[in-house]
């Protein structure tokens, strides 16, 4: 785990800088009043404002950012210093209070106490947890009672598909049901697939839906819903379609398979 743990931090402390310069991640854009959040979080989670708010996982601070913009009182958390420092020095440029802690998630017990009204994580954190019980169980001892958990998540279903494959149909390439630590190989980042790394090698988890679900209700949470969407927000296969919304899809709209999912539950009172 040890091993595993430190590739991806170093796979992580390099994007950072790939990611901050892509047109992906628009920062001169959100520097300029920007926001970083899609409609399905918007829409799903609701206002925010005055709520303490908790984001797991924040890369580099630009979705903490955005829902500070819209009010909430927002504390984000990364195990990459890289990504810790950018978020607080675009904190302080921007002047949208937050508070960023570099921690490795399964530490933030260690280093943090308090409640939140809302815990939230999105688009491209789950796949990153080794531990899928400790989490959900971390995510629960943040909330208050009351509290919000939500989520708006790449589908796991999409992730079996050959992602290099450059036309239809979609071909399997690994078992929906293997939820042990995958090697992969960096080839640049999401957002720049022609950046050069140094770390070559970085770990994943895929989790069947279900699982991901058991482990929340295990750990307290009470369900209000799951959703399953037929678009996504980045070019996961390069024949998806950019529509005006936003969104990728597949070619003429197709609606085949899931390529999001979004949870949404509260912490007993």
């Amino acid at each position: 785990m040890d091993k595993q743990l430190r590739a991806n931090r170093a796979h992580w402390d390099e994007l950072v800088a790939i990611n901050a310069r892509s047109e992906m991640y628009a920062l001169d854009a959100f520097k300029a009043g920007g926001c970083t959040l899609h409609s399905l979080e918007l829409e799903e989670l609701g206002s925010v404002a005055g709520q303490t708010f908790l984001h797991l996982q924040c890369h580099f601070g630009q979705d903490s950012l955005s829902w500070a913009r819209l009010g909430a009182r927002v504390t984000g958390v990364d195990f990459s210093a890289a990504g810790i420092r950018l978020a607080r020095q675009l904190s302080q440029e921007c002047a949208i209070p937050a508070e960023f802690i570099e921690s490795n998630l399964y530490d933030l017990p260690q280093q943090l106490n308090t409640e939140f009204d809302i815990v939230y994580t999105s688009y491209g954190a789950l796949t990153w947890l080794p531990d899928l019980a400790s989490w959900a169980q971390i995510v629960m001892d943040f909330l208050k009672p009351g509290g919000v958990f939500y989520m708006a998540e790449i589908h796991p279903h999409s992730m079996v598909y050959d992602e290099t494959s450059g036309e239809l149909p979609l071909r399997v390439a690994s078992s929906y049901f293997d939820t042990n630590a995958i090697e992969c190989e960096v080839e640049g980042s999401y957002a720049d697939r022609s950046a050069v790394t140094q770390q070559k090698v970085c770990y994943q988890w895929n989790y069947p839906l279900g699982k991901l679900v058991s482990a929340l209700i295990a750990a307290g949470l009470q369900l209000e819903f799951l959703h399953e969407f037929p678009y996504t927000v980045f070019q996961q296969f390069p024949f998806l379609e950019l529509g005006t919304d936003g969104y990728y899809r597949l070619p003429g709209g197709q609606e085949l398979v899931p390529l999001l999912f979004s949870i949404k539950g509260k912490k007993p009172t």
